[in-house]
């Protein structure tokens, strides 16, 4: 069984030989290039320069070598910049500055920065009309120029035999909307300025469809799992009432992975949100989700058995193999590996999960604790 094979069988709720192992396919499964570069040297790789995949995060693209050495499953693909604009870091006195190509401006401390904050937004305003929104210099995410090279690194892939993943042009509608006016400003337009609110909801869904129908044209014959990353959870609950969610933000993502149905009707629609969102589960699942990212197992309510329990018939779950808050970073070799199995316990049986962490592996993570979860899930992952 390859790659591919292992990966198709657990998103067909299936047991394969043994649970997948993803590290890497997309912005929210990935590891940050200091942890990358002190976990290649406690495998004995050889130094090599490493690329990034995500500026902002500082994630590094895994390299072949690494990807047999860990018998990785899976394999990224990352759509390019605007053909038109390139990430430039500027010198801002205590920070390493650039403004993207939405206008964002992002900034990463010059002493101990291990990646880039959104410090300022283009639109920061609760005001905005209907106008504003249309008239604002936006991107062109669908330009076919994104996808150069693209379709000759997943054949590649394929003919490896690993299973694709496809990567989405920016985040979900409703984080995405939170960089382009601010956090605060957002939330208060979506109570008292509803309308300018759901216009740029309506206009980042726009742009996503151009994206996905530019990619999925190109690409969509080769990829097995495209990408959806938003965020509606915290540590405790909900970052907007679950009624504010169905009225405001499902309809619009439904709309898009309506879209993956039938512009890629065989690929699986991969959805992340961090936190406790076992109340939107449900919603999750009337839109078309089949797997779920990245299973918060430290948030109320994310606790991993029960959510097999009651979601696993239907959900794949991708993720929550590590604790990336509190064990991975923190415990000994010992206590990640236990950690892993109580996890892979909960999650694997009866196919239907792919191991991950809980999100990306940060920099601060001691390499021998990455190596003791993957020699856990080698030890605890075989069906």
């Amino acid at each position: 069984m390859d790659s591919r094979e292992r990966i198709l069988t657990t998103l067909d709720h299936r047991e394969p030989d043994r649970v997948p192992f993803d590290l890497g396919s997309c912005q929210v499964t990935g590891i940050h290039v200091v942890g990358y570069q002190n976990l290649r040297q406690a495998l004995g790789l050889p130094e090599v320069k490493v690329e990034m995949c995500d500026a902002v995060q500082q994630l590094a693209s895994i390299d072949d070598d690494l990807s047999r050495r860990l018998n990785i499953d899976t394999r990224g693909l990352y759509p390019l910049n605007s053909h038109n604009w390139q990430v430039v870091e500027e010198d801002a006195g205590e920070y390493w500055a650039y403004r993207d190509e939405w206008g964002i401006t992002h900034h990463r401390p010059k002493a101990d920065g291990l990646y880039f904050s959104v410090v300022k937004a283009p639109l920061p305003r609760t005001d905005l009309t209907v106008e504003d929104i249309s008239n604002y210099s936006w991107p062109d995410v669908g330009h076919p120029q994104r996808m150069a090279g693209l379709r000759d690194l997943a054949e590649q892939y394929r003919a490896a035999g690993y299973a694709v993943v496809l990567k989405d042009a920016f985040a979900g509608i409703f984080e995405f909307a939170q960089r382009i006016v601010g956090m605060e400003n957002l939330l208060m337009m979506m109570i008292t300025n509803e309308k300018a609110s759901c216009a740029l909801f309506d206009k980042l869904l726009e742009l996503k469809l151009d994206y996905w129908q530019t990619a999925l044209t190109e690409l969509g014959d080769l990829v097995d799992i495209v990408t959806y990353a938003d965020d509606y959870g915290t540590q405790t609950s909900q970052i907007i009432s679950p009624d504010m969610f169905r009225r405001l933000i499902k309809p619009r993502v439904k709309t898009l992975f309506e879209a993956f149905a039938w512009l890629a009707p065989h690929a699986k629609r991969f959805f992340h949100s961090d936190g406790n969102v076992r109340p939107l589960i449900p919603d999750f699942l009337e839109m078309g989700v089949d797997i779920l990212n990245p299973i918060h197992i430290r948030a109320k309510d994310m606790e991993p058995a029960a959510l097999k329990r009651d979601f696993g018939r239907d959900l794949v779950f991708w993720g929550g193999g590590a604790d990336t808050q509190g064990v991975l970073p923190n415990g000994t070799p010992r206590e990640v590996k236990d950690d892993v199995r109580r996890n892979i316990e909960a999650l694997a049986p009866g196919g239907g999960y792919v191991f991950n962490t809980i999100h990306n592996i940060q920099a601060d993570v001691p390499p021998k604790n990455v190596i003791a979860m993957w020699e856990a899930l080698q030890e605890y992952g075989k069906y």
